[in-house]
C-alpha cells in the first residue's frame, strides 16, 4: 500500500496571506498556500497494474491533487492521507484491498479507483458498507451499473460507441470488427454496445476476442480481417492496442481499413510509439477535454501533475479523470462542516448528494444521486493521431445510443438537461 507523503515544493509560490504570487502554480482546494497540519483524513484508492494493463495513472493523479490540497490548507486544515492498493488484476487481491482500506484503515471515502476487475469484485462490498466510490478509470460494466460506484471516465462502452458514431456519421463506416479482451463485463459488454449502435444505424459489427492471459495479436488481426469489416476498432489497453497496430503495420494493412480506438490510446506517448506509418490514420475517442484545450481545469490538471506528480506518471485520460474525481471530492468536503469531514456516513451522504458539478474537462454535468446505476459522462470528443500529436476532429457531442436513455431520463428529472 502506498501512503501519500506531503510535498511542499510549491508553498513558496504563495504569499504570506495565501494569495497567489505565481500564476503558473496550480489551484487546489482552499488554495491558502499554507500546509495542512491537523489530524489526517484517510482516503482510499485501488488501481490495477499488471498484465494486461496499467491503470495507475488515475490514482497517481488523485494523489498529486491531494498533495497539492495538503500544501494549500487541506480540508478545513486537515491533510488527506491517501492510501492506495494495487489489485494486480487478481480478484482475490482486489477483495483484500477493499477490506484492508474499508475495515483495517477505516477510510472515510474511496476516490480515484481504476481497474479492469476491482469494481466487479467489490461492488457488493461498497453497497454493504454504504460507500459511494468516486472512481476514475472504470472498465467493467459493474462500475456503471452499480448503486455505489460513480466515475468521471466513460469506460469502454461509451468510448467505443462514441468513436464509431463519429466514423459512421463522418466516414460512412458500414461494418466494424471490435477487437477486445475476452472479459465478459469488459470486452463483450462494450463490443455488444458497438454492435447495437451499428445495427440501429444500418450497419453491422462483429467481435474478436483475445485471451487476456496470453494475447495473440497476430491471430486476432487475422480473425478481424476474416470478418470482412471495413473498420478495425482496437478496443484494448494502450500497450496491447499498440501491439495489434504494430502487427497490422508488419502486414501493411493501414490503407485497407479505417482504424479507430477508445480513449486508451489518447495518451501523449502514443503517437511517437506508433510512428509515422499511422500518422493521420487512427481516430481516437477522448472521454474528457483534449489536452490542448485551454479550459481552467484542463490547464490546472497539467500544473498539478507537473508540480506534484512524478515526471513519468502518464498524462492521459485516466490521469485527467483521477484529477477530476479528486477535485470534485475536495469541493464536496470543503462545503461540509469541519467537524463532519472525518465521518464516513456524512461524507458519503454528501457525495451521494452531488448534482450539477461543472468542469471544462467534461462535456456535461457531473452528478451522483441515489440510483441503481451511474454514468454521468456520456459525451466526448474525437481526435486524429496527426503530426506526432492529436488533432481534434469533433468537439463535445452526445453519444446516440439507447443504452444512455435511462441516464438521460434521470438528468432530465434532476433538471440537468
Amino acid at each position: 500500500m502506498r501512503r501519500l507523503i506531503l510535498p511542499l515544493t510549491l508553498v513558496s509560490a504563495f504569499g504570506a496571506t495565501g494569495a497567489l504570487a505565481d500564476e503558473s502554480a496550480p489551484h487546489c482546494g482552499a488554495n491558502t498556500g499554507e500546509a495542512a497540519t491537523g489530524e489526517p483524513i484517510k482516503i482510499g484508492g485501488i488501481h490495477g497494474n499488471a498484465a494486461p494493463g496499467d491503470f495507475s495513472s488515475s490514482t497517481d493523479a488523485a494523489a498529486a491533487y491531494f498533495s497539492c490540497v495538503n500544501a494549500n490548507g487541506g480540508i478545513h486544515g486537515r491533510p488527506i492521507e491517501y492510501l492506495v492498493e494495487n489489485d494486480q488484476w487478481n480478484p482475490e487481491l482486489a477483495g483484500q484491498a477493499a477490506s484492508k482500506l474499508l475495515v483495517d484503515e477505516a477510510v472515510v471515502a474511496m476516490v480515484g479507483n481504476g481497474s479492469f476487475l476491482e469494481m466487479a469484485v467489490n461492488a457488493g462490498t461498497y453497497k454493504d458498507a454504504d460507500m459511494m466510490v468516486m472512481a476514475s478509470a472504470c472498465a467493467v460494466s459493474e462500475c456503471f451499473e452499480s448503486s455505489n460506484i460513480v466515475s468521471t471516465n466513460q469506460g469502454p462502452l461509451g468510448s467505443n460507441v462514441g468513436v464509431i458514431q463519429y466514423m459512421q456519421e463522418e466516414l460512412g463506416v458500414q461494418s466494424v470488427a471490435c477487437i477486445s479482451l475476452a472479459i465478459p463485463n469488459v470486452g463483450t459488454w462494450s463490443c455488444d454496445a458497438v454492435t447495437g449502435y451499428m445495427e440501429e444505424n444500418g450497419g453491422t459489427a462483429q467481435s474478436v476476442f483475445l485471451n487476456p492471459a496470453a494475447p495473440d495479436v497476430n491471430s486476432a488481426m487475422l480473425e478481424a480481417i476474416a470478418t470482412g469489416a471495413d473498420t478495425m476498432l482496437v478496443n484494448l489497453p494502450a500497450g496491447l492496442a499498440t501491439a495489434v497496430l504494430k502487427a497490422a503495420e508488419e502486414q501493411d494493412l493501414r490503407d485497407a481499413y479505417k482504424w479507430a480506438a477508445p480513449t486508451t490510446l489518447y495518451d501523449l506517448s502514443v503517437p511517437a510509439a506508433l510512428g509515422e506509418y499511422w500518422d493521420g490514420h487512427i481516430y481516437v475517442n477522448a472521454e474528457l477535454a483534449p489536452f490542448t484545450d485551454g479550459g481552467d481545469d484542463n490547464q490546472n490538471w497539467i500544473k498539478v501533475m507537473d508540480g506534484f506528480a512524478n515526471a513519468d506518471d502518464p498524462r492521459d485520460t485516466f490521469s485527467q479523470s483521477g484529477y477530476l474525481s479528486a477535485k470534485f471530492f475536495v469541493e464536496t468536503l470543503l462545503k461540509m462542516d469541519a467537524g463532519d469531514v472525518g465521518d464516513r456516513e456524512k461524507v458519503n451522504a454528501a457525495i451521494t448528494g452531488i448534482s450539477g458539478y461543472a468542469s471544462d474537462l467534461m462535456c456535461g454535468p457531473y452528478y451522483v444521486g441515489e440510483a441503481d446505476f451511474h454514468y454521468p459522462n456520456h459525451a466526448g470528443h474525437v481526435v486524429l493521431i496527426k503530426d506526432g500529436s492529436f488533432e481534434v476532429v469533433r468537439d463535445c457531442f452526445e453519444y446516440n445510443s439507447a443504452y444512455f436513455d435511462p441516464h438521460i431520463a434521470i438528468e432530465t428529472t434532476l433538471g440537468l438537461r
